[in-house]
């Protein structure tokens, strides 16, 4: 091959990763999956604009919405405490299996893994 077909491919190669890695981007951004956890009232803004609905609606449906988010709060924060205790239990088990070299590393992994779980908050309702 010449260097101009070998230039051809490459850059088709390199247009091919920007267009794929745009149309994720895309996707991801306004899916809402990468940036925004809900929001009851984005969602009756949504809702207002999609069903066109009347002020009397939209006062119903926020209040809807508001009762249901706190119902799925408290729901949450009843179950977690036994998703902790669950998370525990596993990682316990799995400590009795490794060697001590393991275990280090296993317990930054669980350390990192906590951390995480701590600043991205509740999951989503």
């Amino acid at each position: 091959m010449t260097r101009r077909a070998y230039l051809y491919f490459i850059l088709t190669f390199l247009l091919g990763v920007v267009v794929g890695g745009s149309v994720v981007l895309y996707y991801g951004w306004h899916s809402g999956h990468w940036h925004r956890r809900p929001d009851s009232q984005r969602i009756v803004r949504h809702m207002t604009r999609e069903l066109k609905l009347t002020p009397p609606q939209v006062e119903q449906l926020s209040k809807i919405m508001e009762e249901s988010f706190k119902k799925t709060a408290e729901q949450r924060d009843q179950v977690e405490p036994q998703f902790k205790a669950i998370r525990e239990e596993t990682s316990n088990r799995i400590r009795q299996i490794l060697t001590p070299e393991q275990l280090t590393k296993f317990n930054e992994m669980v350390r990192r893994f906590e951390e995480r779980r701590s600043k991205q908050g509740p999951p989503p309702s």
